[in-house]
């Protein structure tokens, strides 16, 4: 597996933090993800898997990281190891090689580890300058597994707005890399692509995921303002700044009621909410993009994964009066992750709102599988609904799924442009700005060659003695700079009266003759 060396460095890195609450961290997980990487000690297999025309290097699948985490460290539970995998994975040590959402599944998903010079224990702290490098090397490189994402293509056109002045650099830079990758074998430099990848997914996440690279305010104070207060062997306090030979006895200390408990406890919980808020607001979007759109036609799995997709599906049912069989997939679902000891009152809840005699939102189950369930709800489980939820969803997959397709809904959504262009009818600021240049232009060269030199005339006859559209439309007049042709002198010719009209300074109303 092509990776760099742990003591390797780039411009830029920082002193590890040996004292940071990170570092604590990230020195168990690489523990663990050495052991995994050790064939010798019965590590995760590592193998190139061959697919149609092509070789995938260097991968694991996350069964089997799932289980090596379940024998190794003594787990009993998958869902734990599972969780685990994903906090692992969260921080950029094993990453999927085809999903920017750095999340672990216990299926046959290839993920692939990271190369030590990109584990977050180096303290990086890339900046602007380095992403946008990163996303413009991805737009020269025609290959499908390079291709921009939708936000990193929002994140692109931000960048290169903010950095306008230095983008020649920035596209320099990017030329200069792609030319050093091409002569790199292809297999290291697909493995290389994945991880640098994966690198960039940590540090600027996709909009929706929590940022792990950022650091709570309160922590680097701590780090940097340490408790200066310690106590002696003899329960003695003293202070590093009180140079006192008098020994002052040690107040007696306070116990830790309930109370003090419960207050933590309250403060932990908004602690954690606050980080689960730290997101992005490129995932505040209100309509899908079209790409996002496209997928939902993959397959009837893309629009069940996808919330958005799920929201639209469930619109669609809901105006064919057959919601409830997305409902009741969806209750299934839910009914998998519930605690166990909520687990037999759930199943009552679905049981008397979809399946029982004069339910509320009955489903069409066939008698075979309707069966099997009422003898399942007897002794209930997470799995008691396996054969309907079957069911169910070979329904939807045959049936609704293929006439949402063809819906109007989707069509439109397909069809449908992130920003629409302009009315019809209105113009633009640079548009207006454009016609004003244009006509006085007109104006000038029209003055300069008119035959009497002097005012450009006023009035513009046309039948009926008005002029075009309105009545009273103001038109621009416009001296002339030179001479005119009744002039050989070079003195400017005096308009008269009956020249001026009603002109009033610049601006002469054409009015309609009697």
């Amino acid at each position: 597996m092509a990776q760099g060396t742990g003591d390797q460095r780039a411009v830029g890195i920082a002193d590890p933090e040996e004292s940071s609450p990170n570092m604590i961290v990230y020195h168990k997980i690489e523990d663990i993800i050495t052991k995994m990487q050790d064939d010798k000690t019965g590590g995760v297999p590592i193998r190139t898997v061959k697919s149609f025309l092509s070789k995938i290097p260097s991968v694991v699948t996350g069964t089997d990281i799932v289980q090596w985490l379940m024998k190794n460290l003594s787990i009993e539970d998958p869902v734990e190891a599972i969780h685990l995998g994903s906090l692992i994975a969260a921080q950029g040590y094993i990453f999927p090689i085809s999903d920017h959402v750095l999340t672990m599944k216990d299926d046959g998903t290839f993920y692939r580890f990271q190369a030590p010079y990109f584990w977050p224990s180096n303290c990086w702290e890339p900046e602007n300058t380095d992403y946008a490098i990163y996303l413009c090397k991805r737009t020269m490189q025609n290959k499908a597994r390079l291709e921009l994402a939708d936000y990193e293509a929002e994140n692109l056109a931000r960048l290169q707005r903010a950095f306008a002045r230095k983008w020649e650099f920035i596209f320099m830079q990017a030329e200069a890399q792609v030319k050093i990758d091409r002569k790199k074998d292809k297999t290291e430099r697909k493995i290389l692509d994945s991880q640098e990848r994966a690198f960039w997914d940590v540090h600027r996440p996709v909009p929706g995921c929590v940022n792990t690279t950022e650091m709570d305010i309160r922590k680097c104070r701590r780090l940097k303002n340490p408790q200066k207060v310690k106590k002696s062997v003899y329960g003695v306090t003293e202070e590093s700044q009180s140079q006192s030979p008098v020994h002052i006895p040690s107040q007696p200390i306070r116990k830790t009621t309930k109370e003090d408990i419960r207050k933590q406890i309250t403060f932990l919980n908004a602690q954690i909410d606050r980080h689960c808020l730290k997101m992005s607001k490129v995932a505040e979007s209100k309509e899908p993009s079209q790409q996002r759109v496209k997928r939902w036609g993959f397959s009837f799995d893309e629009v069940l994964k996808d919330q958005v997709g799920r929201d639209q599906f469930r619109r669609f049912l809901e105006s064919e009066f057959s919601s409830e069989n997305l409902r009741f997939w969806l209750a299934v679902q839910d009914l998998k992750k519930q605690p166990l000891q909520d687990v037999a009152k759930r199943v009552e809840e679905i049981w008397q709102e979809f399946l029982a005699p004069g339910a509320p939102s009955a489903i069409n189950l066939d008698s075979h599988s309707y069966e099997i369930t009422s003898q399942n709800v007897k002794d209930g489980g997470r799995y008691t609904f396996e054969d309907a939820q079957e069911h169910i969803y070979k329904l939807m997959k045959s049936d609704s799924y293929a006439r949402f397709l063809r819906s109007n809904a989707y069509q439109d959504l397909l069809l449908a442009k992130k920003k629409p262009e302009s009315e019809p009818g209105r113009r633009t600021s640079l548009e207006k700005f454009t016609r004003s240049v244009c006509c006085w232009r007109r104006v000038r060269m029209a003055a300069a060659f008119h035959p009497r030199g002097g005012f450009l005339p006023a009035v513009g006859k046309v039948a009926g003695g008005q002029a075009p559209h309105r009545p009273d439309a103001v038109l621009l007049t416009v001296p002339t700079a030179g001479p005119g042709p009744d002039d050989p002198a070079g003195r400017r010719r005096r308009s008269t009266s009956a020249d001026r009209g009603s002109l009033r300074g610049d601006l002469v109303t054409v009015k309609e003759k009697e």
